[in-house]
Formats: C-alpha cells, sequence, structure tokens
C-alpha cells in the first residue's frame, strides 16, 4: 500500500527517479516470495492458485504456507500499479536500477503460475531512443525513425500511418501524450523480417533486428481491423520521430534480407 501510494505521488509530480529504487526493490521482494508461496501452495496439494485478494485462504492455508508469502502474493498486483507509475518516466526507464532484476523474478513467477502481469511486462520492455526501420515492400522506400515510450502496437501502427486510410490528427495526438482514444482503422498490415505479421496486439520489442535495428515491413492490409488509438499507458509519453529517408541501397539492402508474410 505503500509503494502505491508512493505511484500516486509520483503521479502528481514527484520525483520518480529518486521513488523507483526502493518500489523497484519492494516489488523484486514480494515476487520472489511469491515464488515461495507458489511452490508451497503446489507442495501441500491445494490445487489452483487463489486469487490475489485472497478470500478462499483459511486460516490452515496461512499456517501451511506462511504469513509473508501469502502476503506478498496478495500485494503483487499492488506492487504492479506501483512499478507502472515508476516506468511512465523515461528517465526511470533508462536509468533506474533494479528495473531488469524486476523483470526477470517477475517473468519467473509468470512462467511457473500461469498468472499474467502485462502492464509490468509491457512496461519493462518498452524501448527508448530506439531505431526503428519501416519498408514499404510494393515501393521499396525505407523510413528511419527513432520511437520511445510506445507501450503497444496498436499504439506504434498508429504512429507510424503515414499513408491509406491515414489516422486522424486527434488520434495520433492521443498516442503521443494526450488524454482520452479515438476509434481508428488501419491502413497497412506490419510484417517482420523473419515473415511473420508484427500483432498489435504485442509490443515494439517483439519486432526483429536487422543488422542491429529493428525492421518493420509495410504490406497492404489484408482485411479491415479498427481499434480506440490512444496509449497502453495513459501516463507515458509516446514518441516517434521521423529521421531520414534511407537510400535506395540502404532499402534495397535491408528488403533483401526480410521473408514474404507467412500468413
Amino acid at each position: 500500500m505503500v509503494a502505491v501510494i508512493v505511484g500516486a505521488c509520483v503521479e502528481r509530480g514527484a520525483d520518480a527517479a529518486a521513488c523507483a529504487p526502493a518500489v523497484f526493490a519492494g516489488a523484486r521482494d514480494a515476487f520472489e516470495a511469491a515464488e515461495v508461496f507458489r511452490a508451497r501452495w503446489r507442495d501441500a496439494g491445494r490445487g489452483e492458485l487463489p486469487a490475489h485478494e485472497g478470500e478462499e485462504l483459511t486460516d490452515e492455508d496461512v499456517e501451511r504456507v506462511g504469513f509473508e508469502p501469502v502476503m506478498a502474493w496478495q500485494a503483487l498486483p499492488q506492487y504492479e500499479m506501483a512499478c507502472v507509475a515508476m516506468l511512465n518516466s523515461k528517465d526511470v526507464r533508462l536509468k533506474a536500477a533494479g528495473k531488469q532484476e524486476l523483470r526477470a523474478v517477475a517473468a519467473r513467477v509468470e512462467e511457473a503460475s500461469g498468472e499474467t502481469f502485462k502492464c509490468l511486462s509491457y512496461a519493462v520492455a518498452v524501448l527508448d531512443d530506439e531505431p526503428l526501420v519501416a519498408l514499404e515492400r510494393a515501393t521499396g522506400a525505407g523510413f528511419l525513425s527513432r520511437m520511445s515510450g510506445i507501450g503497444d502496437n496498436f499504439q506504434l501502427h498508429t504512429l507510424l500511418a503515414d499513408a491509406g486510410e491515414a489516422p486522424s490528427p486527434k488520434a495520433v495526438a492521443q498516442c503521443r501524450d494526450q488524454p482520452g482514444t479515438t476509434p481508428t482503422t488501419g491502413s497497412f498490415n506490419l510484417v517482420g523480417a523473419d515473415g511473420e505479421w508484427i500483432w498489435n496486439e504485442g509490443n515494439p520489442s517483439d519486432i526483429p533486428v536487422v543488422d542491429g535495428v529493428r525492421v518493420a515491413v509495410v504490406d497492404p492490409a489484408p482485411y479491415r481491423r479498427s481499434w480506440d488509438a490512444g496509449r497502453f499507458f495513459p501516463g507515458m509519453t509516446g514518441e516517434l520521430v521521423l529521421e531520414r529517408v534511407l537510400t535506395e541501397a540502404e532499402a534495397g539492402g535491408l528488403l533483401a534480407q526480410v521473408a514474404e508474410s507467412v500468413h
């Protein structure tokens, strides 16, 4: 609960960089204790893991598993909320200690329990100052951009759209730093260098790397897809800045290394 209060203070202007290390450390400890909870719960033959609210937990369960592991399991949603509040800050994402350790232990708990901490997983996977090349397969044109603070590929798709049925200026603004969402229809399909679709439900860290840079191939949309354009993390500013148009040789060299869509 203290971590949630700290997160609320950060959302109201407190120094995220100063607060993040302690919040990350507390969250890491909670996830490590949650691993103990899961193992003891399994060893006790208790079956499916309980909800974090813990209404079904009995005094006998607490005695068998241990008070601290139980409290840690119940605290995970609150710690997830507090960590995302810290990770809304680009400075924290780039510099704060403890982020990768937190990511590793949270991933272990997810894998072992089947539990999904999607907001935390996406927040620690956010890329900053990351180069992205978009290649238009039909024309051979290539564009080098730099992206920061983009939470999912719905947001990326909207910011990339500059041809076809382009999103409204309002939708683009809401994917950058303005509140709210706007219904939007996609104008193309994004494909990785491996030929696999870059699903909007994923995030930019899923995009394969070619010659040290993430490459997204722009193909015609196979069908109409619509979504509410906006930010996955409302408190995180999204940026996609065009740096330059690739030369014909550069774009052609990259296109020669990408596969056709496998779908």
